[in-house]
């Protein structure tokens, strides 16, 4: 595993360092692009879909970046369906969570938070599961995929802090993050999610069940397999009929949750703007596409869109 080039850390506190990436300058193109953007949003109310590729300037991997390692994430049916890919899933999660849960927002998390200081938003859609936004002062935020820092029970529907399981994990599993470190076996995954290549760690992991009823503890999150609920994609249809334009940043589409938005936006004959580096199942419907730094191109428009 090439720790140096994914900028893994090792020790118990690296997993709370990882550097973040260092955002780079706009080049002469993009500041046009960007001003092409600014011109055609401004005086306009916009609707904010953000995805992985914001977060990654905070230290947090994506699925489908330009320097993401592929892999396949576990599934709901996966995991509700065997008792080993529950522990193998709460172990590596317990790592994962130890190193997520000391992110810091970027300045792209900043300048979203700016946007609707000023008014510009009408609302935030994000795909992401780290609360960086509402860290960084969004307010009116949908968390289209849930939130990393609760768990849910599957069998009585009770919902729990993500920190208080931390304790209840590392008391029923003392030395655990201490080994898994020094294991150098270890890669930090999206989704508070960990690679741990440590089968015999990992087979002696003991799950926490449920305080109330002993059920199946779950993090409060949507799986892959499963669906976004409905009430939550009601309401975000609702902040894009209440905006003039879309903004998507960062952002692959690939999944349809997030897609879905475009294609709305799109039909509806407003403007879609795509800022992601990489291709995105919604270009096609995109007025504007940039491939560039997600996080200097949101400072940039924080900066330069007038106020309505």
């Amino acid at each position: 595993m090439d720790q140096q080039r994914r900028g893994v850390g090792v020790g118990l506190t690296g997993f709370a360092s990882l550097p973040a990436a260092t955002p780079t300058a706009l080049s002469a193109e993009h500041l046009q692009a960007l001003e092409n953007v600014r011109e055609l949003l401004s005086g306009q109310r916009l609707a904010l879909l953000t995805g992985a590729g914001l977060s990654t300037d905070s230290g947090i991997p994506d699925y489908r970046g330009p320097d993401s390692v592929p892999r396949s994430p576990m599934t709901y049916q996966e995991f509700v369906r065997d008792s080993a890919n529950r522990q193998r899933y709460w172990a590596r999660n317990h790592i994962g969570w130890s190193h997520l849960r000391h992110a810091d927002p970027n300045q792209g998390h900043r300048a979203v938070a700016e946007l609707e200081r000023r008014g510009l938003l009408s609302g935030l859609i994000t795909q992401n599961v780290d609360r960086l936004h509402e860290d960084a002062g969004s307010v009116n935020v949908i968390d289209l995929h849930g939130r990393y820092d609760q768990v849910v029970c599957l069998d009585c529907k009770r919902t729990y802090s993500r920190r208080l399981l931390a304790g209840v994990l590392s008391e029923l599993n003392p030395g655990f993050l201490e080994r898994a470190t020094r294991s150098g076996l270890v890669e930090m995954a999206p989704d508070a999610d960990a690679t741990v290549d440590d089968a015999a760690l990992i087979s002696s992991f003991v799950v926490a069940a449920c305080p109330a009823c002993g059920g199946t503890l779950k993090p409060d999150f949507v799986y892959f397999g499963e669906n976004v609920p409905k009430e939550r994609v009601e309401a975000a249809y609702a902040m894009v009929d209440d905006a003039a334009a879309l903004l998507v940043a960062g952002s692959s589409l690939t999944v349809m949750s997030g897609l879905r938005f475009v294609r709305h936006t799109a039909k509806a004959g407003k403007p879609v703007v795509i800022i992601n580096r990489g291709e995105t199942r919604g270009d096609s419907h995109a007025t504007i596409k940039l491939h560039t730094g997600v996080s200097e191109s949101l400072t940039w428009l924080a900066a330069e869109l007038p106020d309505l």
